[in-house]
Formats: C-alpha cells, structure tokens, sequence
C-alpha cells in the first residue's frame, strides 16, 4: 500500500509522457520554462523566429538530456501560427498537453507617442497571435485529455506604469481571456491560468532599461518590491512548471502575480 500510495505521489509531481509547446522558447523567461518542463519529464517543441537561435538551444539542451525540438514561426502571422500547430500535431501525434502562450514584444512610449504601427506590433503579438493560437492548438489539447495553457502576462496587467500603456492593455486583454477561456473550455478538461511576474532579469527587460523613460519605470517598480531586486528567470518558470502538474489539478482561472510584493 505504501508503494503504490509513492508512486501516485511520484506522478502527480512529473510531466513525464506530456507534451508541451513553448513559444518565445530560445531566451529569457521562455528559455527557463523550456528547461523546467523537460526536466520534469515532458517533451517540449519550441518556436522563434530565428532558426539559428533555436539550432543553438537545442543543442545545449540535447548536452543536457532534454527532449527538446523546434522550428521556426513568426506568430504575427496567421498562417504560421497555423502551420506551426500541424507540425506540433504531427510530432506529437495529435495530442497536446500543455501549451505555454509566453512570446512577447513591447515598446515603450508616452501614451501621447505611440503610432498605430506601434499598437498594431504590441497587441498582434501579446494577444491576438495568443488568442488564434489556442483556438488552433484547441483540438490537440481536447484530444489528450487534460490539457493545461499558461499565459506569460505581467504586473503591468494588473497595476498602472509609466510608458507601458499599449503593453498593459495587451496583458490586462490575457489576463480577461485566461479567465473566459477556463470557464468555456473546462468541458474538454482544459485548464488556464496566467503568470504575471514583475521586473525579470531578462534581455527583453535589459532593452527597457536602456531607454531613460524605461529605466526610470522599472527602477520605480523594484523600489516598491518586498524583496527589493529583480526576479530571476527560474523563479517563473518554477510557477508555470507547477501550474501544468497534475498535481495543481483544481486550479483554472487564476492570474498569479511572482512579483516580490510589488502588487500586495
């Protein structure tokens, strides 16, 4: 009795024969998410834009063990997103587990300087490109029976900042359609939930800081942080593995904040 109660343990705390696709997966938070999920077991597939980014990860990750492929999209296009979910449902046999929404862009202006160009670029990658691909991943994720979607949002979702304007309005969008989504697919056995991290040490955030109005803001954010510094990319992607465990099974709906306090 107590072996068989160890190995149901064991297995609401593995990822091991699940599928996961990460978007955004050679850098930064994704890079973090891709290494946490392999090492729970899962078999991951990745997309970026850059093939020879993706050509590097996945040698690294093959150094290390980890069941790791990839291939090249640029989700601000409909039609890659599109092909993008057939060679997942090719490789994956028609069955996805889990899939982590975490590719992302911003530019950071006065609300008074943004063009339409600018609105267009921020909200077609951080949430239309997410929006088409669940609705095209949906029928692999139904078909694997318990399928779980992550979504990579942000504080400035949930709490005002300087010169983030168009990008809090893409994440505020996520984190409403985390909620919908849980709701209207729970039926299929499909879980959402959505990590909203605070000021991560990450090449995306390095670009921010470069800017005099960026740095400003986010110097502001760490400031107001319990913790007092910035997170580190392992820190995320520890909730966003746990999120896709068997083991957080009753949990969908829920925008979660990795913050350091900056939002209590």
């Amino acid at each position: 009795m107590a072996e068989t109660k160890w190995v149901m343990k064991d297995k609401r705390w593995s990822l091991h024969g699940m599928t996961a696709l990460v978007t955004g997966g050679t850098r930064g938070i994704g890079h973090a998410i891709v290494e946490e999920l392999a090492e729970f077991g899962a078999t991951v597939h990745i997309c970026a834009r850059n093939q020879d980014d993706i050509d590097k990860c996945l040698e690294e990750w093959k150094s290390k063990g980890l069941n790791v492929t990839g291939s090249v999209c640029d989700l601000l296009c409909s039609d890659q997103r599109k092909r993008l979910m057939e060679i997942v449902g090719s490789i994956f046999h028609g069955k996805l587990n889990i899939l982590v929404n975490n590719a992302a862009t911003n530019i950071t202006k006065k609300i008074t300087d943004y063009t339409a160009e600018d609105i267009s670029a921020i909200m077609g990658t951080n949430f239309e490109s997410v929006y088409h691909l669940c609705q095209v991943a949906h029928p692999l994720l139904k078909d694997s029976g318990n399928g779980s979607i992550v979504f990579i949002s942000s504080v400035a979702g949930l709490k005002a900042l300087p010169v983030f304007s168009v990008y809090a309005a893409s994440k505020g969008a996520m984190n409403q359609f985390t909620k919908n989504l849980a709701l209207e697919w729970a039926k299929d056995n499909i879980r959402a939930n959505a990590v909203a991290p605070g000021p991560v040490k990450t090449k995306l955030l390095e670009c921010i800081v470069n800017s005099s109005e960026g740095n400003e803001s986010i110097n502001g954010v760490v400031s107001q942080t319990f913790v007092g510094r910035m997170g580190e990319t392992k820190e995320i992607s520890a909730l966003v593995a746990f999120l896709c465990l068997p083991a957080a099974s009753y949990i969908t709906g829920q925008v979660i904040c990795v913050d350091g306090g900056f939002t209590t």
